[in-house]
């Protein structure tokens, strides 16, 4: 009998600390310590508009380029979209299972359809006013998609699609917030729009730093102000990133001071409503590009901007400085372990351990 209460005592035991174990098993993980950069090509180049598509790397760039790095067979495939004597610069990109758009800022804007099979290029949009600027761009779903620029009347320009991308229309003014004197938004890195389901986060910056939420795919909009640094031409939120439907974070700063880490980082918890600043005096100054690294519960961020690249394992709080490259404007994450960057006359890879 007692060799039968010792036997089940220690497999109760057994499958208590495997339980510990299994739900705690975070609380023994150390975080990422180091990188392994890949360069996967350079060139005299601007990018700030990625999109991975599986094996594939989609970008848009400056002096009308565009194209895919093919990470299976390491190879670069670039064309360049004539328009007159445009030289047309591409900070906005999106994409469907059939197609990536990419989107040109200043005037005339100019949207441009392009086949994954055939790369064949289709413009299905085009926009002329002395005020355009457009900013960012994503699709819901294989059919929605909705593109954001600064404003040409008194609101941001809001474009969308619900037909896969084949025509888009701008929404009225009358159907949409009101911008403040001086309000606009950054084409830092296409990530001033962020979409979970059918929520959807557009963030501001200049003389307000605020954030514009949709539940209902831009059917209809609120705005929450949020602490960011605002007031100049060049402060606010240039970047935005959610975990979840409810957790989110936004950061930005003044590029004029990037060394600056005050004002310029927060969080929030219930799905945009409310905003708190954090890490304040810590991390990264002006940040160009902030994304919640997969799998880590809704913790741990990775920054690039003017501080190079920068790591949080604790939603913000405190930063680890990875890299000190300040040259990368955007990055996206190909899983848990592995993400994309890109920037000035570079695309890299980066392997986080």
């Amino acid at each position: 009998m007692r060799k039968v209460i010792f036997f089940f005592g220690a497999l109760i035991l057994l499958m208590s600390f495997k339980a510990l174990n299994h739900n705690d098993e975070r609380s023994f993980y150390s975080g990422f310590t180091s990188i392994q950069i890949d360069t996967l090509f350079q060139d005299k180049i601007s990018i700030r508009a990625i999109s991975i598509d599986k094996n594939k790397v989609w970008y848009g760039a400056d002096n009308s380029r565009f194209g895919f790095y093919d990470l299976d067979k390491k190879e670069k495939f670039e064309d360049r979209i004539y328009r007159d004597t445009l030289n047309l610069e591409f900070r906005s990109i999106a994409q469907n299972s059939q197609s990536v758009f990419l989107l040109s800022v200043g005037n005339p804007a100019l949207l441009y359809q392009v086949s994954k099979k055939t790369q064949k290029v289709k413009l299905v949009y085009k926009e002329v006013n002395p005020k355009v600027f457009y900013d960012s761009m994503q699709f819901w779903n294989d059919k929605e998609g909705i593109a954001i620029g600064d404003p040409t009347e008194d609101t941001f320009s809001i474009i969308v699609t619900r037909d896969g991308g084949e025509t888009w229309t701008k929404i009225l003014s009358d159907k949409l917030p009101t911008n403040a004197e001086g309000e606009a938004a950054f084409a830092a890195s296409n990530s001033n729009i962020v979409i979970k389901g059918n929520d959807t986060w557009l963030v501001s910056g200049g003389k307000k730093a605020r954030v514009f939420y949709s539940p209902d795919k831009a059917k209809t909009w609120k705005v929450i102000e949020t602490p960011i640094v605002q007031g100049k031409t060049m402060t606010g939120i240039f970047t935005a990133d959610f975990y979840d439907a409810k957790h989110g974070f936004i950061a930005g700063g003044d590029y004029e001071l990037p060394n600056k880490k005050t004002d310029n980082k927060a969080f929030t918890t219930d799905g945009g409503n409310t905003w708190k600043l954090i890490g304040q005096d810590m991390g990264f100054g002006y940040a160009s590009c902030v994304q919640y690294v997969p799998g880590g519960n809704g913790k741990e961020i990775i920054c690039v901007g003017s501080e190079g690249i920068q790591y949080s394992q604790n939603g913000g709080e405190n930063w680890t400085q990875l890299s000190t490259d300040s040259k990368l404007f955007t990055i996206r994450f190909v899983n848990r372990n592995t993400a994309i960057a890109a920037g000035h006359n570079k695309v890299i890879r980066i392997r986080f351990k």
